[in-house]
């Protein structure tokens, strides 16, 4: 996850499509996968542009958002890059789909969180020293606590959103999901939403509400308690 890169040389999807050029399979695949949430953030008039980088860089992982200019970047580094699919290695065929869809509503909850205009802002009614605990790690940065809350709630938007439309798969989605955060080099790290995790074992902890972000931001809020 990143706030800002430089978008020299990269190209719009539209624009491609457009052009006639061409697409990977690995970039069909996952735009075809991200569609639905694609068309609902769409629908909720999020500023989402997605855009295709022609060649990854080494650190890039394969689908990140960016912001500029008030408008959220869908990024693609797929191309040159082997590690695209790595975390989909043991995975059967068959439930990559859903999980590449709950990988964009991740992303796609960053969005939201930047068009809400509340990017690491707390909840209302929180404030450090109610949240004490997720300060985390004695000398750690704000920044580091503050990317590990955004990533806390991308991480419960991609399980609402699973749990709101693929109520089926979300055994196998939450697994992975919490399998992947378990494996995270270090503890309290931007990546370490296990305080968040551990309240969603079962998916009937979202309850109804407006949108998957609503539902995501009830245990958001109880994940900031305990995340140390």
């Amino acid at each position: 996850m990143f706030k800002q890169m430089l978008f020299a040389a990269i190209t719009t999807v539209p624009a491609l499509a457009h052009a006639g050029a061409q697409l990977t399979e690995i970039e069909t695949r996952w735009l075809k996968a991200a569609a639905p949430v694609l068309a609902y953030a769409q629908r909720l008039k999020l500023p989402i542009d997605i855009i295709v980088q022609p060649r990854a860089r080494p650190s890039d992982v394969p689908l990140a958002v960016g912001f500029m200019d008030g408008r959220c970047k869908l990024v693609l580094s797929m191309r040159g890059n082997p590690d695209a699919e790595k975390l989909l290695d043991s995975v059967p065929q068959e439930q990559r789909g859903v999980l590449m869809e709950a990988m964009a509503a991740h992303e796609v909850g960053h969005c939201w969180r930047y068009a809400q205009g509340a990017w690491h802002a707390l909840p209302t009614g929180f404030t450090e020293t109610a949240a004490a605990p997720a300060s985390g790690p004695a000398g750690e940065s704000a920044a580091l606590r503050d990317s590990r809350r955004e990533e806390g709630f991308a991480d419960m938007v991609a399980l609402a959103w699973t749990q709101r439309f693929h109520a089926d798969s979300y055994g196998p989605v939450y697994a992975w999901l919490a399998a992947v955060r378990a494996e995270q080099p270090a503890a309290g790290g931007a990546h370490d939403t296990r305080a968040w995790a551990s309240l969603a074992a079962d998916g009937g902890v979202f309850k109804q509400a407006a949108t998957p972000f609503d539902a995501a931001g009830v245990l958001w809020r109880a994940g900031l308690l305990s995340d140390d």
